[in-house]
Protein backbone atom coordinates (compact mmCIF):
# COMPACT_ATOMS: atom_id res chain seq x y z
CA UNK A 1 0.00 0.00 0.00
CA UNK A 2 0.97 3.63 0.31
CA UNK A 3 1.88 3.46 3.98
CA UNK A 4 -1.65 4.46 4.95
CA UNK A 5 -1.94 1.42 7.16
CA UNK A 6 0.79 2.90 9.39
CA UNK A 7 -1.18 6.06 10.18
CA UNK A 8 -2.70 6.40 13.62
CA UNK A 9 -6.28 7.49 14.19
CA UNK A 10 -5.04 10.83 15.48
CA UNK A 11 -2.95 11.39 12.34
CA UNK A 12 -5.92 10.62 10.12
CA UNK A 13 -8.29 12.93 11.98
CA UNK A 14 -5.55 15.56 12.25
CA UNK A 15 -5.04 15.49 8.49
CA UNK A 16 -8.74 16.13 7.96
CA UNK A 17 -8.70 18.97 10.50
CA UNK A 18 -5.88 20.57 8.49
CA UNK A 19 -7.86 20.06 5.26
CA UNK A 20 -10.89 21.79 6.79
CA UNK A 21 -8.75 24.67 8.09
CA UNK A 22 -7.31 25.05 4.58
CA UNK A 23 -10.75 24.99 2.95
CA UNK A 24 -12.22 27.53 5.36
CA UNK A 25 -9.09 29.67 5.22
CA UNK A 26 -9.24 29.81 1.45
CA UNK A 27 -12.95 30.65 1.51
CA UNK A 28 -12.28 33.53 3.90
CA UNK A 29 -9.32 34.68 1.81
CA UNK A 30 -11.41 34.76 -1.36
CA UNK A 31 -14.16 36.63 0.47
CA UNK A 32 -12.01 39.21 2.28
CA UNK A 33 -9.10 39.69 -0.13
CA UNK A 34 -10.75 39.13 -3.51
CA UNK A 35 -14.19 40.49 -2.65
CA UNK A 36 -16.15 37.36 -3.63
CA UNK A 37 -19.32 37.57 -1.51
CA UNK A 38 -20.58 34.10 -0.50
CA UNK A 39 -24.16 33.17 -1.37
CA UNK A 40 -26.40 31.37 1.16
CA UNK A 41 -25.49 27.91 -0.13
CA UNK A 42 -21.79 28.81 0.15
CA UNK A 43 -22.37 29.73 3.78
CA UNK A 44 -24.11 26.41 4.42
CA UNK A 45 -21.21 24.59 2.79
CA UNK A 46 -18.82 26.43 5.10
CA UNK A 47 -20.93 25.33 8.06
CA UNK A 48 -20.74 21.71 6.85
CA UNK A 49 -16.94 21.95 6.50
CA UNK A 50 -16.80 23.42 10.01
CA UNK A 51 -19.01 20.62 11.39
CA UNK A 52 -16.92 17.94 9.66
CA UNK A 53 -13.76 19.58 11.00
CA UNK A 54 -15.21 19.76 14.52
CA UNK A 55 -15.96 16.02 14.51
CA UNK A 56 -12.44 15.31 13.26
CA UNK A 57 -10.97 17.65 15.88
CA UNK A 58 -12.86 15.77 18.58
CA UNK A 59 -11.49 12.51 17.17
CA UNK A 60 -7.99 13.98 17.10
CA UNK A 61 -8.18 15.13 20.72
CA UNK A 62 -9.87 11.98 21.99
CA UNK A 63 -7.78 9.47 20.05
CA UNK A 64 -10.50 6.80 20.18
CA UNK A 65 -9.91 3.08 20.02
CA UNK A 66 -12.17 0.22 18.93
CA UNK A 67 -15.75 1.25 18.27
CA UNK A 68 -14.94 4.88 19.10
CA UNK A 69 -13.06 5.20 15.81
CA UNK A 70 -16.17 4.06 13.99
CA UNK A 71 -18.47 6.39 15.92
CA UNK A 72 -16.39 9.43 15.01
CA UNK A 73 -16.03 8.24 11.41
CA UNK A 74 -19.80 7.78 11.03
CA UNK A 75 -20.51 11.21 12.55
CA UNK A 76 -17.98 12.79 10.19
CA UNK A 77 -19.46 10.78 7.30
CA UNK A 78 -22.88 12.29 8.07
CA UNK A 79 -21.42 15.81 8.05
CA UNK A 80 -19.62 15.15 4.77
CA UNK A 81 -22.83 13.72 3.29
CA UNK A 82 -24.74 16.82 4.34
CA UNK A 83 -22.07 19.03 2.81
CA UNK A 84 -22.08 16.99 -0.41
CA UNK A 85 -25.86 17.33 -0.65
CA UNK A 86 -25.67 21.12 -0.24
CA UNK A 87 -22.76 21.46 -2.66
CA UNK A 88 -24.51 19.13 -5.11
CA UNK A 89 -27.59 21.34 -5.03
CA UNK A 90 -25.35 24.35 -5.64
CA UNK A 91 -23.65 22.70 -8.63
CA UNK A 92 -27.07 21.70 -10.01
CA UNK A 93 -28.30 25.31 -9.72
CA UNK A 94 -25.21 26.50 -11.56
CA UNK A 95 -25.85 24.01 -14.37
CA UNK A 96 -29.40 25.21 -15.07
CA UNK A 97 -30.19 27.37 -18.09
CA UNK A 98 -30.83 30.98 -17.07
CA UNK A 99 -34.56 30.73 -17.76
CA UNK A 100 -34.93 27.77 -15.34
CA UNK A 101 -33.06 29.25 -12.38
CA UNK A 102 -35.37 29.65 -9.34
CA UNK A 103 -36.08 33.08 -7.96
CA UNK A 104 -33.62 34.67 -5.57
CA UNK A 105 -34.20 34.45 -1.84
CA UNK A 106 -34.00 37.45 0.48
CA UNK A 107 -30.52 38.11 1.94
CA UNK A 108 -29.40 35.46 4.43
CA UNK A 109 -29.05 37.92 7.32
CA UNK A 110 -32.66 39.08 6.78
CA UNK A 111 -33.93 35.49 6.71
CA UNK A 112 -31.89 34.63 9.81
CA UNK A 113 -33.52 37.49 11.72
CA UNK A 114 -37.08 36.99 10.45
CA UNK A 115 -37.64 33.35 9.45
CA UNK A 116 -38.00 30.28 11.66
CA UNK A 117 -35.06 27.92 11.09
CA UNK A 118 -37.10 25.39 9.13
CA UNK A 119 -38.43 28.07 6.77
CA UNK A 120 -34.95 29.57 6.38
CA UNK A 121 -33.49 26.22 5.31
CA UNK A 122 -36.40 25.49 2.97
CA UNK A 123 -36.20 28.95 1.40
CA UNK A 124 -32.45 28.78 0.83
CA UNK A 125 -32.52 25.25 -0.59
CA UNK A 126 -35.57 25.77 -2.80
CA UNK A 127 -34.87 29.28 -4.13
CA UNK A 128 -31.46 30.92 -4.00
CA UNK A 129 -31.26 31.93 -7.63
CA UNK A 130 -28.24 34.08 -6.79
CA UNK A 131 -26.41 30.83 -6.06
CA UNK A 132 -26.61 29.97 -9.78
CA UNK A 133 -23.97 32.58 -10.61
CA UNK A 134 -20.49 31.21 -11.32
CA UNK A 135 -18.10 33.88 -10.05
CA UNK A 136 -14.96 31.75 -9.62
CA UNK A 137 -13.44 28.85 -11.55
CA UNK A 138 -10.30 26.75 -11.41
CA UNK A 139 -9.55 24.25 -14.18
CA UNK A 140 -13.06 24.83 -15.51
CA UNK A 141 -14.85 23.91 -12.27
CA UNK A 142 -16.68 26.29 -9.94
CA UNK A 143 -15.92 26.52 -6.24
CA UNK A 144 -19.06 24.50 -5.33
CA UNK A 145 -17.91 21.75 -7.72
CA UNK A 146 -14.53 21.59 -5.99
CA UNK A 147 -16.24 21.66 -2.59
CA UNK A 148 -18.53 18.83 -3.71
CA UNK A 149 -15.50 16.78 -4.76
CA UNK A 150 -13.85 17.41 -1.37
CA UNK A 151 -17.00 16.35 0.49
CA UNK A 152 -17.25 13.16 -1.58
CA UNK A 153 -13.61 12.31 -0.88
CA UNK A 154 -14.04 13.08 2.83
CA UNK A 155 -17.15 10.89 2.94
CA UNK A 156 -15.36 8.02 1.19
CA UNK A 157 -12.41 8.31 3.57
CA UNK A 158 -14.70 8.26 6.60
CA UNK A 159 -16.63 5.28 5.23
CA UNK A 160 -13.34 3.41 4.79
CA UNK A 161 -12.23 4.44 8.27
CA UNK A 162 -15.51 3.17 9.73
CA UNK A 163 -15.22 -0.13 7.88
CA UNK A 164 -11.47 -0.60 8.24
CA UNK A 165 -10.10 1.26 11.26
CA UNK A 166 -6.30 1.32 11.63
CA UNK A 167 -5.02 -2.16 12.30
CA UNK A 168 -7.91 -3.72 10.35
CA UNK A 169 -6.96 -2.63 6.84
CA UNK A 170 -6.89 -5.73 4.66
CA UNK A 171 -3.55 -6.55 3.06
CA UNK A 172 -3.32 -8.10 -0.40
Amino acid sequence: MLGIEKLSVRQIYGGFVLLCIGMLGYAIYVEKMQGLVPCPLCMFQRAAVLAFGAVCLAGLLHGPKGWGVRVYAVCALLMAGLGAAIAGRHVWLQSLPKDQVPSCAPPLDYMWDNFPLGNLLKTVLMTSGECANVDWQFLGFSMPAWTFACFVLMALAMALLALFPPGRIPTP
